[in-house]
């Protein structure tokens, strides 16, 4: 059965079908031609695996980010960062990469932060010179970021996979979205100061800093509360979801006076849909994950690797090898849902647990967000700057190098890996 799966899957994606579609289709086709097959079994699946309540937390988290970062909040955060940053080598770039590094504690969803802080920094930095193809090779990349640090999607499907605690990989995110933000941070210096990109020239006035910072000061604070909640055990991962949206309902309400009716049912409905998308391919991907163990494929997969790839090391360079080809093609939630049941067994015969074997599939799938042929990031990032796909794929090898060496230390060195 898995054989058919897997061959529908692709070939519909080819097409140009959604990958939730593509899922339910060759499910559909491979248990409706296998003689003990099932249909209604598809249902059942599907139904069973989002009747969980960890997964009220993703709807919640997404309508906090629309809250905050649709209105003066994001305005006001962009533009302390620029205060800040604009006056060093490359600082518009990484005006980029801090604002996604925060965004990501509001939202955690990279493609929300790609469009949302790509649409306006994008063409700032062209304004000032940046080749499109570096300014939008920037945002491509910080953007997957958010997905690292809390609150973190990706972590809430795993954990739903895995059965791991969400708090643990929410904490255990944030030390390598932090290497990877001053990783990137680096990288747009040293591209900015070698290319004598253009740097805000005008001096720091202290009234204006201040005032921004004020203003900017409670979506600062979200990402750090959450940590701290989490860290001590004051709420559940879905508690803290509903926390936060009350959180961003009263700033917006209360501070920034800028949430209208228009615009709070404008926010509920991106939530809305964004939610709907991320189950689909939850709901879509359970009935793979089951054909895919009842039929032992982990066990046999882990039977082979073990059997041929004598070392720890190699076996977790060919986990990774899997995870970057996949990366390339597959949406992130739909990959780590699919290769999960998999590699949770050959992690364990390595050494490696749960929450390692999260962080490092993260990071892993966050790399193929940016990354040909099917990068989501790249893809709107591209579009924002108005270039081809190639010319920013041009400018994201020295991102691609710093996001290797946050991925071989996740992988090969446990110590980075902070436990809840």
């Amino acid at each position: 059965m898995s054989a058919i799966v897997f061959t529908c899957f692709f070939l519909f994606s080819l097409l140009g079908l959604p990958i939730a579609h593509a899922l339910v289709i060759g499910s559909t086709v491979a248990m409706g031609t296998a003689e003990r097959g099932s249909l209604s079994l598809i249902v059942e699946q599907m139904v069973s695996q989002v009747g969980s309540f960890p997964l009220l937390a993703i709807p919640f988290f997404m309508l906090t980010g629309s809250i905050m970062m649709g209105g003066t909040l994001g305005k006001n955060l962009l533009d302390l960062l620029s205060t800040l940053m604009a006056r060093f080598h490359g600082g518009p770039g990484q005006v980029g990469v801090l604002s996604s590094t925060i965004f990501g504690g509001i939202s955690g969803s990279a493609v929300a932060d790609a469009s949302a802080i790509g649409s306006l920094l994008i063409p700032w930095q062209k304004k000032l010179g940046y080749p499109p193809g570096f300014a939008a090779a920037t945002i491509a990349a910080s953007a997957t970021i958010d997905i690292l640090i809390p609150p973190s999607i990706p972590f809430i499907i795993y954990a739903l996979v895995s059965q791991t605690s969400i708090a643990d990989l929410f904490v255990a995110g944030v030390l390598p979205g932090m290497m990877l933000c001053f990783g990137f941070m680096a990288v747009c210096y040293a591209v900015g100061r070698s290319r004598g990109f253009q740097r805000e020239k005008r001096p720091i006035n202290g009234k204006v800093l201040l005032k921004e910072f004020g203003y900017s000061l409670p979506g600062v604070l979200l990402p750090v509360l959450i940590i701290i909640v989490l860290r001590f055990g004051i709420a559940t991962p879905t508690e803290v979801a509903v926390l936060a949206a009350a959180y961003a309902l009263a700033v917006s309400l209360l501070l920034y006076r800028d949430l209208t009716w228009k615009r709070m049912l404008q926010c509920v409905e991106e939530a809305g849909l964004a939610t709907g998308i991320v189950l689909l391919v939850i709901m879509a991907s359970s009935v793979v994950g089951w054909i895919i163990t009842f039929e032992q494929i982990p066990v046999a997969v882990t039977a082979w690797m073990t059997s041929n790839l004598t070392e720890p090391w190699l076996i977790i360079l060919a986990m990774n090898l899997i995870l970057i080809f996949l990366g390339m093609f597959i949406d992130l939630p739909a990959a780590v849902l699919l290769v999960t049941p998999i590699f949770l067994p050959l992690a364990h015969s390595v050494g490696m647990d749960n929450v390692q074997l999260g962080v490092m599939m993260v990071v892993n799938l966050a790399m193929g967000l940016y990354t040909p042929p099917v990068g989501t990031t790249l893809f709107i990032a591209a579009s924002v700057a108005k270039v081809p796909m190639g010319a920013v794929v041009k400018e994201m090898m020295p991102f691609y190098a710093v996001a290797l060496l946050v991925l071989l230390l996740v992988s090969y060195v446990p110590a980075f890996i902070i436990h809840g």
